[in-house]
């Protein structure tokens, strides 16, 4: 049913939770799974503010980065996978990474009722649930 499921994670218990389903659903179908993890150098505040250069990130930020996708591979005990980390706006780098890897399923870990709230109108991201064949699944 699905090819490629991308995965956000953060190191968040929602992002665990998700890449958990992701994981089932990926058995479940024979579908390839995608773990993406988004180095955000700024704050939500900030980024209508400040131009950011992604180029520039800090060190401390990637190795944090690698970290929770390190995190990531032990969860999935030995699931063929891939990784990916990237900087910049989370919901610009789901979207992109979306396209790039085909993926037909995008599985989104949530802060509850706010977070759900948040990812509707924008932060987490309204431009996710534009991609009209890609179903997005939220976990809360």
């Amino acid at each position: 049913m699905y090819n490629k499921i991308l995965v956000p994670v953060d190191g968040s218990e929602g992002g665990w939770k998700a890449l958990s389903y992701a994981k089932a659903l990926a058995e479940k179908f024979g579908s390839k799974l995608v773990v993406e993890n988004v180095v955000q150098p700024y704050t939500n505040a900030s980024i209508l503010a400040v131009p950011i250069d992604t180029s520039r990130i800090s060190n401390e930020l990637q190795e944090i980065g690698k970290q929770v996708l390190a995190m990531a591979k032990e969860r999935l005990g030995g699931m063929d996978a891939e990784y990916k980390s990237e900087a910049g706006r989370p919901s610009k780098v789901i979207v992109n990474a979306v396209k790039e890897t085909n993926a037909d399923l995008v599985v989104i870990g949530s802060r509850g009722l706010s977070g759900i709230a948040e990812f509707f109108l924008g932060s987490v991201s309204s431009e996710v649930a534009q991609l009209s064949p890609v179903a997005v699944l939220i976990v809360k």
